[in-house]
């Protein structure tokens, strides 16, 4: 491979406009798609084969009406008065009848509102469907006479309020200060065309301020957009500042920078291109554009590093240093940004759709880093020429002896060795104790109850908690299956639901019907507490472990679904495969390790220290995020589980990134070892070689990753706080501190392997051996031609 690369960068740098002119049309046709397309993006997250999933299958054949999605907005009064009559209520009716008037919303008759809505605390009892508050041309008055409409009208406020209710799906709390509306969509949210949701939430806003009342969406009707901001930006910039610190230059730091973006940009347009087509979460594209940067600056990095550093120190021209560079630094790359690629493609082992997703997405991104650094870097550097590096700046290089260049690293790494059982046992008892609050690390979804305390989902949870409950931000929509061969009867409903109410941590019960066959009955069960509580996942599971207990119907069989259920099962459903996925990644990382150092104790020791970083990561983010230590530092006022799919995607994602460094730091010790240094001097001399570049690439990649800490979204700044401990972990305390004692004390034994294996482990040649085996032989005939001429 070295060969091909140094021939390829020797073509690109030679004729530039080939590769230039074709990644730009590729960028343009991405972009245009994307355009012309449209870019949807979805808030569901779902996993099939769960038990919500299948419940909600039920829904959509068996109840037709209720299987598109729900939104809820919530008045309140900023003045704590009651919002259930005068203008208040009036604009509150408004705000619903203009709301139902669009086509996408489901309008709901009075004869449903009672079995969609739970009830409040203080009704009278569970509702049969049939003692629903009839229409206004169904009431009369006594002896069959006809009433007003005026009269009509006053009968059906009082009918709504026995039933705690301001208006058909508009519930209110116990003392009038809060107004519950529930919204029925006849598609799924992600599935409405754009402006729907928007145009419902203006639409309540307009009316609540015209009365000086609030409305406030929930979760549910939040926009679905990438949460992407000028966080990124920030990252970018102490990137630019560490690679020109690095490369000394602002054209030299200027070219991965270039490529780092295009590459982003060719994979998030791509991405979204086919967003109509694949299902993309709101995380997705976040993700890809986290990765692609911090890759594509790291991997430009180590490729321009080396064509300077030959430039400088063996005198070639910008050129053979750049085809140079490219056969032996590309390599690596090339190797490196595989192993990400790997580690993220195993996690479609896992059969979960939205994780394989986002995996492909985020492998994809990788994928062009590399191929934009082999081709295109290239090819920039063929436009800068020479000038990449300016004449003062070779001057100054000859000016330093070698020691004055590397006096710190020659320093650091000498002490490390020095007193490396000191270090060693000093690092693993400090990430030992990192790792400690993992044990305690809980998984959920981002809620209303977690938001920060301004936003208005958060502010719409509060008020629901103070008017109704916590339970009812975490309504479960429950199936019950009726006894083979049998049927329901609607007037077996009630009886269902007082049953259901006298079961555990079950706060209020309202029947929703029956299917067309009456073999099913839905059902509204409200919780005491709220999702993320340990209560409501024993409810779920209780629930559905029934056989005809609660519902006092021998036989019964109970499915429950809602936000609440899925995402609980999503949560336990990733608990239980993260094991496994963590599996899979030390038995690759083990096998990578041994085809590439061919070593067996290096692939043990590099996993051993994976593992440590892994564990002080989850550990961190436990603290922070759910025991809320140093929140404030990033952001957030209210402690909450761990995203339940970061563990598994955090684990691919560094697996791949510290492998990485690996690479370049032990390559650089093994190539001082074949070159004759011995033990601790081939570990010291490698450390030289390598630790600047690792350091500058570590830090590009927490700057990069750090940026996303102050994003709004609750998951875009778990994720990038994971990935940029994890690194500044991974680089720092393991690669660069742990990794030197380690092979320091192992000695010559680092690098033993059975003569047997060594036979048959494919030689990838990422030190570039061949090529410079190939560029002798080259020189040897071009001497052996000119002789020739010279003699003739």
């Amino acid at each position: 491979m070295s060969i091909f690369l140094y021939r390829l960068g020797r073509f690109s740098y030679r004729r530039p406009w080939v590769f230039l002119i074709t990644w730009f049309l590729i960028l343009g046709s991405v972009i245009t798609l994307a355009i012309t397309g449209g870019v949807k993006i979805s808030s569901a997250i779902t996993i099939d084969g769960t038990e919500s999933q299948a419940v909600i299958e039920e829904l959509r054949s068996e109840f037709p009406d209720t299987a598109g999605g729900q939104g809820t907005i919530v008045f309140t009064s900023p003045s704590g008065e009651r919002v259930d009559e005068g203008a208040s209520a009036e604009a509150i009716r408004s705000s619903l009848t203009a709301i139902s008037a669009n086509e996408f919303v489901v309008e709901r008759s009075t004869e449903d509102l009672a079995a969609v809505m739970p009830k409040p605390e203080d009704a009278t009892g569970p509702i049969a469907p049939g003692d629903a508050p009839q229409p206004p041309e169904q009431m009369q008055g006594h002896a069959g006479q006809q009433v007003s409409p005026a009269e009509q009208e006053m009968m059906m406020q009082q009918a709504l309020r026995q039933q705690g209710m301001l208006a058909p799906g508009v519930l209110i709390s116990d003392d009038g200060t809060v107004a519950l509306m529930q919204i029925q969509f006849s598609l799924q949210v992600e599935d409405l065309p754009a402006g729907v949701i928007d145009d419902v939430v203006t639409t309540a806003t307009q009316h609540a301020e015209e009365v000086g009342i609030m409305a406030l969406p929930t979760e549910s009707l939040k926009p679905h957009e990438p949460p992407l901001g000028g966080h990124e930006a920030l990252g970018l910039l102490v990137a630019g500042l560490v690679l020109f610190l690095t490369l000394g230059s602002l054209r030299a730091a200027g070219l991965p920078l270039v490529t780092g973006v295009l590459g982003v940009a060719v994979g998030l347009g791509g991405a979204f291109a086919l967003s109509n087509t694949v299902e993309l979460t709101s995380a997705t594209p976040v993700l890809a554009l986290m990765i692609g940067l911090a890759v594509g600056l790291d991997y430009a990095l180590f490729i321009v590093n080396r064509q300077r550093h030959l430039i400088l120190r063996e005198g070639l021209s910008a050129a053979e240093a750049a085809g140079r560079a490219l056969g032996t630094a590309g390599s690596a790359v090339a190797f490196a940004g595989l192993i990400v690629v790997i580690a993220l493609g195993g996690l479609t082992l896992i059969g979960i759709s939205f994780l394989t997703t986002m995996a492909l997405v985020a492998a994809a991104t990788v994928l062009l880093a590399v191929l934009i650094a082999l081709t295109l870097l290239p090819s920039l550097l063929g436009i800068v020429g020479e000038r990449i590096l300016s004449p003062r700046a070779r001057q100054r290089q000859q000016q330093r002896s070698y020691v004055q260049r590397h006096g710190f690293a020659h320093t650091f790494a000498s002490g490390v060795v020095k007193g490396r059982w000191a270090v060693i046992i000093g690092v693993v008892a400090l990430l030992g104790v990192a790792a400690i609050p993992m044990t305690q690390m809980s998984l959920g979804m981002p809620n209303g109850s977690t938001a920060n305390l301004e936003t208005t989902e958060r502010l719409a949870s509060d008020a629901v908690t103070r008017g109704f409950g916590e339970g009812y931000n975490a309504p479960l929509i429950t199936v019950i299956h009726a006894p083979d061969g049998e049927h329901f009867d609607a007037t077996e409903l009630p009886a269902i639901a007082e049953s259901l109410e006298r079961g555990e941590s079950v706060e209020t019960v309202r029947p929703m019907g029956l299917s067309p066959d009456d073999t099913l009955a839905l059902f509204t069960v409200i919780p005491t507490e709220g999702a993320d509580a340990e209560s409501t996942t024993t409810l779920v599971h209780t629930l559905r472990a029934d056989s005809g207990d609660l519902t006092g119907i021998a036989g019964t069989t109970i499915g429950v679904t809602g936000l609440t259920a899925i995402n609980l099962d999503i949560s336990e459903k990733l608990a239980s495969v993260l094991p496994l996925y963590i599996t899979i990644i030390v038995i690759l990382s083990l096998l990578v390790l041994l085809v590439v150092f061919r070593s067996i104790l290096i692939p043990i020791k590099a996993t051993v220290g994976f593992l440590l970083t892994i564990g002080a990561t989850f550990g961190i983010m436990t603290a922070i995020f759910q025991w809320g230590w140093l929140k404030d530092l990033v952001g957030i006022d209210t402690a909450g589980p761990i995203l339940s799919f970061l563990p598994i995607m955090v684990t691919g994602i560094l697996y791949g990134l510290a492998m990485d460094y690996e690479m370049f730091l032990v390559s650089s010790m093994r190539e001082a070892h074949v070159h004759g240094h011995q033990g601790a001097q081939a570990v010291i001399r490698g450390f030289e070689q390598s630790s600047r570049v690792v350091v500058a690439a570590a830090a590009i990649m927490v700057s990069v990753f750090a940026g996303f800490i102050f994003s709004e979204d609750s998951m875009v700044k778990q994720f990038g706080l994971a990935l940029a401990v994890g690194i500044l972990i991974d680089a720092f305390l393991i690669r660069m501190t742990l990794v030197p004692a380690l092979m320091a004390t192992l000695g010559r034994a680092a690098w033993w392997t059975p003569k047997w294996l060594d036979k048959i482990l494919p030689n990838l040649d990422i030190e570039g051996d061949r090529l410079t085996d190939y560029l002798r032989t080259q020189r040897g005939l071009t001497r052996t031609h000119r002789a020739e001429q010279s003699n003739g």
